[in-house]
């Protein structure tokens, strides 16, 4: 068989695996979904930021798009590449006739789809259920691609990366979740970025998901928001900059720190 071929069945493998997991499916595919549902029902329709008036699904929507990128690359790959190198499955492949490459492209395939799909859903519920008016101009989507391409690459290596911190998979949910959670919270993903303290938008500024979340705060909030931004406008280059460092940090991490066997073993 071909490599790709290969890689296609990997990644077919990978995503039935993780839609027969309960848990994984909720907390990194759902989650953002029932969140904005939430956020939406709680608040009404009204919600006043910086003197534009915007409904509380459309409010919501950038931050859920941007922990959702994070949730379905950076800790669904961080959780399970950690696992599978401890209970052995890591060890095994390495000792079969596949190309290792074909594992790698499994999980960027797995990712890619449901990210992709995680995202279609959320614009679905944000349209039809809540009418929220999705941008139409060209250059606005065409923003959404590249953020949203450079968060999920970069999510996806800096979760291969992770997964080696966990010692293991017994300690991997508090070590993975944890950490990603407190960012959610200080990177403008479930409160206004703005509102926070200055130290921990500092502090948030160092990570990507802050500038996953002002990217698509780009693209679904009226221009004249970026006013409300801490640099008065939406910073699309330093973002594109930001972004792209992290993915090459991520790359030069995993191809330096990963392994498949977990440690200790021979």
């Amino acid at each position: 068989m071909s490599l790709a071929a290969i890689a296609v069945d990997r990644t077919v493998l990978e995503l039935k695996m993780y839609f027969r997991e309960r848990e994984s499916v909720f907390f990194s595919f759902l989650f953002p979904v029932l969140m904005l549902s939430l956020f939406a029902a709680v608040f009404g329709d009204s919600f006043r930021q910086g003197g534009s008036e915007l409904s509380a699904a459309q409010f919501f929507l950038p931050g859920m798009i941007a922990g959702g990128v994070m949730l379905t690359s950076f800790q669904t790959l961080a959780l399970s590449v950690s696992m599978e190198r401890d209970d052995g499955t890591l060890k095994r492949l390495r000792s079969t006739p596949m190309p290792p490459v074909a594992y790698f492209l499994g999980k960027v395939g797995l990712v890619a789809a449901t990210s992709l799909a995680q995202l279609a859903l959320l614009l679905v519920v944000t349209r039809l259920v809540f009418d929220v008016s999705l941008p139409t101009e060209p250059s606005a989507w065409l923003t959404f691609l590249w953020v949203f391409l450079l968060g999920v690459g970069g999510g996806t290596v800096l979760g291969i990366a992770y997964s080696t911190v966990a010692g293991s998979a017994r300690s991997a949910g508090a070590v993975v979740i944890g950490p990603l959670l407190v960012l959610q919270f200080i990177s403008g993903v479930y409160f206004a970025y703005g509102d926070i303290p200055a130290w921990l938008q500092q502090v948030a500024a160092l990570f990507p998901l802050k500038w996953v979340a002002q990217g698509m705060r780009s693209v679904f909030y009226p221009s004249a928001m970026q006013t409300q931004e801490v640099a008065g406008s939406w910073e699309h280059p330093l973002t594109a900059l930001v972004l792209t460092l992290w993915l090459v940090a991520g790359l030069v991490l995993s191809a330096r720190t990963f392994s498949w066997f977990k440690r200790g073993s021979v």
